[in-house]
């Protein structure tokens, strides 16, 4: 009788995630080569650990929850992973002989068969059956404080990209921590661009490492979707202005930054350092992504934390509005949906109190609009 093994996803179960668990599938892949029966669990509902001789139990995120009843499965049955549970990085590496196998991309078929019949969009799960996915490096040499990733102290080589090439599949992703940093960075892009497939990487680029060079390349490549970079420091400001103007002289692509809010300070002045990477980024017609890190739940302005999330992670609003026009129109609809004009929304709220506080950094920054120019 085959061996049994059982896998659980717990951000999926827990908050639902747009993105496979890569660990998983490369363990599903390796255990059914040795003949396993393997089962992805799709709900914690009369769960049994006893019908299974192995289970892995995987979480991304720290803040993922999952019952008692995982913590109650004996040790010797049970292998966990991920940096939800190891938050420091340091939980222990897949075998090679798993880290190197091709992911099972069909682990996670049951589990969107039911949602898609219970009414989820199938293009919903784009991530799980359009896309093949993998590293092609690993490591990055920046050790930056807020990040789990400081395994290495420099970017190393990791897989070819056949080692999780799926033919069928019609784009690639890659989760790469750092791939500009990759002494022979030009190689990898060679060998996405010989696919023939577009491809993305998920992680912000590093546009401190941009040169002319990388920059041709990365314009010129089968690239899908957005280019995304990184700008989570006012204090690079100068630095990422040259590279800047040094990218748009090769591309005039969407081009979006994360932006890393409410880590270093939670105060008036991280509000206004924001702001004043927003208004660089729209100088250059770029896109912000607010990433706001817990810290934020510590600011008295976590509200207005959420709000500029709310801003300027839909582009479609970012780039029609200024932060007092998109903070106006939730008013007008709030005032409409509850037919009362006496009460505030959250949005338009927050704002005023903002402004009341400091006037001039909001004289300086919430009307200013993407596409607009002006001096930085």
């Amino acid at each position: 009788m085959n061996k049994r093994a059982l896998l659980i996803d717990a951000d999926l179960l827990d908050n639902g995630t747009r993105h496979p668990n890569l660990a998983l599938m490369k363990i599903s892949g390796y255990l059914k080569k040795k003949g396993y029966e393997v089962k992805l669990l799709t709900d914690y509902n009369n769960l049994s650990h006893s019908d299974y001789d192995e289970i892995y139990i995987s979480k991304v995120f720290t803040f993922t929850n999952y019952p008692p009843i995982l913590d109650s499965i004996p040790d010797e049955k049970k292998q966990k992973g991920g940096t939800g549970f190891f938050p420091d990085g340091n939980s222990e590496d897949l075998k090679d002989e798993i880290e190197h196998h091709m992911p099972d991309y069909n682990l996670y078929d049951e589990y969107i068969d039911i949602k898609t019949k219970s009414g989820r969009s199938k293009k919903y799960f784009s991530d799980y059956l359009d896309y093949s996915i993998g590293f092609t490096t690993r490591g990055c040499f920046r050790k930056c404080p807020f990040c789990v990733n400081k395994k290495y102290d420099k970017v190393i080589r990791h897989s070819p990209v056949s080692e999780f090439l799926d033919p069928d599949r019609k784009r690639i992703y890659l989760w790469d921590d750092n791939i500009l940093a990759y002494e022979k960075w030009y190689e990898i892009f060679d060998e996405l661009n010989q696919t023939g497939k577009p491809f993305q990487f998920r992680q912000g680029l590093d546009i401190r490492l941009l040169t002319k060079e990388k920059a041709k390349v990365l314009a010129n490549s089968k690239y899908w979707g957005d280019i995304i970079f990184a700008f989570d420091n006012i204090d690079e400001k100068d630095h990422i202005i040259r590279k800047l103007e040094l990218w748009k002289k090769y591309s005039d692509r969407q081009t979006k930054f994360f932006l890393l809010t409410g880590y270093y300070r939670q105060d008036e002045k991280d509000i206004e350092e924001t702001f004043e990477r927003i208004k660089i980024l729209m100088h250059y017609q770029c896109l912000p992504y607010i990433m706001r890190h817990e810290n934020y739940l510590n600011s008295e302005f976590r509200s207005l934390y959420i709000q500029l999330a709310r801003w300027c992670n839909q582009p479609n609003i970012f780039k029609k509005m200024s932060f007092r026009q998109f903070c106006e129109a939730n008013q007008k609809y709030h005032e409409k949906a509850k037919n009362n004009k006496k009460t505030l929304c959250s949005s338009y709220d927050v704002m005023v109190k903002f402004e009341e506080a400091f006037p001039s950094i909001a004289k300086k920054y919430f009307d200013i609009r993407y596409g607009s120019g002006g001096e930085l």
